[in-house]
């Protein structure tokens, strides 16, 4: 996987929350992912597609940075991940994707956005639509974690 894929999406994903939310997330550590379990309660997933490369992102969040986002962008106190949260969910996955989208079409990569579906629940599985390789990023907030991850292989 090119890493030219990685960095537009975790650099979306920090403006989206940033802007969006007045959230600010440092990223720790990538790493490969080895399994299908997500890291977090509630995850949004999308698959791209273009002329070079086939992948997907997710973003999964634990509940109380989910819960902290919705409440900073809406400005109501939700206790559970319910209908709200998981359109949030579906609404912060579109946005960080197609900010990252728009970075990559900057640097010749051209790929096609697919709705995003959002997967919810105690020890949930997250399934990309490429066979490559799982990067993980974490991230820390004052509300706790959450976990973006990227899949891309190159098709052409």
């Amino acid at each position: 996987m090119k890493f030219a894929y990685v960095n537009p999406f975790l650099k979306s994903m920090v403006n989206v929350l940033s802007t969006m939310a007045s959230i600010e997330c440092s990223a720790g550590k990538a790493y490969l992912k080895s399994s299908t379990s997500a890291e977090g309660h509630v995850t949004g997933i999308m698959g791209l597609a273009g002329p070079h490369a086939k992948g997907s992102f997710a973003v999964s969040f634990t509940q109380s940075v989910i819960l902290d986002i919705t409440e900073r962008m809406l400005g109501e106190t939700l206790t559970t991940i319910d209908e709200t949260v998981t359109d949030m969910v579906g609404e912060l996955t579109n946005m960080s994707a197609g900010g990252a989208v728009a970075q990559l079409s900057q640097n010749g990569y051209e790929l096609n956005m697919a709705t995003p579906v959002v997967v919810s629940g105690e020890s949930h599985h997250i399934n990309h639509s490429s066979s490559g390789p799982i990067i993980v990023v974490p991230f820390s907030t004052n509300a706790g974690d959450f976990f973006v991850e990227i899949s891309f292989v190159t098709t052409g």
